[in-house]
């Protein structure tokens, strides 16, 4: 599976991003995917995650009512839906895809990664 990552840019404070995690390759809708964030400085973190199954498992509380996560499998693509957006959210993300039916929050029992989109927010 290869994943490419999409839709950041800069932003003002309460505006919107939709991020696109396009996959490629068999069985992309047999992966749990999940988005995680680095900002400057700091450790890679997982955010939000969507299971084989499209459950949600929130890995931010801070995220919790303005992120959304949803699966496309016909493009073979899920979003990330990121409204009120905050000065705080700004970073790269990352989509990556693990070979499992659930969630995990650490990323190196991810399997696949995508390339990272900058998302910016200006207070």
């Amino acid at each position: 599976v290869q994943l490419q990552a999409s839709g950041g840019g800069l932003v003002q404070a309460g505006g919107s991003l939709r991020l696109s995690c396009a996959g490629s390759g068999g069985g992309f809708d047999e992966y749990a995917i999940g988005w995680f964030r680095q900002a400057p400085g700091k450790e890679r973190k997982g955010v939000i995650c969507i299971s084989e199954g499209d459950r949600t498992t929130y890995y931010s509380d801070s995220v919790k009512g303005r992120f959304t996560i949803s699966r496309d499998t016909a493009k073979k693509t899920v979003y990330l839906q990121m409204n009120s957006l905050k000065p705080e959210d700004t970073a790269v993300y990352y989509c990556a895809a693990l070979w499992s039916a659930n969630c995990a929050s650490r990323g190196d029992l991810y399997d696949y990664w995508g390339q990272g989109t900058q998302v910016t927010v200006s207070s």
